[in-house]
């Protein structure tokens, strides 16, 4: 079940105020939709599920927020891209191995983003980073 490409369609930051005292940061990622569609890699088709995503990470009590939308191209054998396709529009549901698969690839890539960005608008990272403990 190869990830064969991830794409961002929009990107926003929006920053409320200056960072002041504490600060927590949210990130969640929520499957919007899943479609079904072929893609002709060489002489053979390739069942391709294209995952369409959203990240947020909402930096609490109300300082800022980033959001990251997308998609995840997946490639599968026709079948069962069928399947995964028609189950998700029948009860939004998709099979725990592809779903950690494709969240764990989009939590990956959009932390990474939004590390980036945070840094851009000044504020701190939406993950904790390693700190060094002298002794």
């Amino acid at each position: 079940m190869p990830v064969v490409g991830l794409q961002f369609n929009k990107i926003t930051v929006e920053k409320f105020g200056p960072i002041k005292g504490k600060v927590s940061v949210n990130n969640n990622v929520m499957l919007k939709d899943v479609e079904k569609t072929d893609m002709t890699i060489g002489v053979s088709k390739q069942g391709v599920l294209k995952f369409h995503f959203e990240f947020t990470a909402n930096y609490e009590p109300k300082l800022a927020n980033i959001t990251i939308i997308g998609f995840l191209t997946f490639l599968e054998k026709p079948e069962t891209a069928k399947s995964i396709a028609d189950s998700w529009k029948k009860d939004k549901k998709i099979p725990k191995e592809v779903m950690s698969s494709v969240l764990n690839t989009v939590l990956s890539r959009c932390n990474i983003e939004a590390m980036l960005l945070s840094r851009e608008v000044n504020l701190p990272p939406p993950i904790p980073l390693p700190k060094v403990q002298v002794k």
